[in-house]
């Protein structure tokens, strides 16, 4: 009895700690699980950090914002069945592999004219895929 009555407490406060936890996870990339938001939402992001001038004051906390979006957008929806086969989905992934491919290689250097056009190319089709639901 003693036994049962202590796993059963122990089980609770468990389950306390984790609900917690779990309450207390920062989303600190905005991204809310609702795909066509969330992919409207870093295709902003990210064009707002390919247009930035490099002498703006902001430029390193939008840099960050943009690969935390990265991550959190790719993480979030490569393995799903329902977004991971859409084209917006392949063309996004397509720039997000660019973009994190430069800012891993080359960090806060000023993106290349060449490199800009293509993303700029490539978020506006994604933009059109997903208002159209591809």
């Amino acid at each position: 009895m003693f036994i049962k009555s202590t796993l059963s407490r122990l089980l609770a406060l468990v389950l306390v700690a984790v609900i917690a936890l779990v309450g207390c996870a920062n989303n600190s990339s905005g991204l809310t699980g609702n795909y066509t938001q969330d992919t409207l939402a870093v295709i902003e992001t990210l064009t707002k950090a390919i247009d930035l001038p490099d002498d703006a004051a902001d430029k390193t906390d939008v840099q960050t914002l943009a690969r935390e979006q990265i991550n959190d957008y790719i993480s979030r929806y490569r393995r799903q069945s329902n977004s991971g086969g859409l084209r917006s989905f392949t063309t996004m992934q397509t720039a997000l592999n660019a973009l994190a491919g430069y800012y891993t290689a080359y960090g806060s250097r000023p993106l290349p004219e060449k490199l800009k056009k293509r993303l700029e190319q490539e978020l506006k089709q994604a933009k059109i895929a997903v208002d159209r639901g591809l």
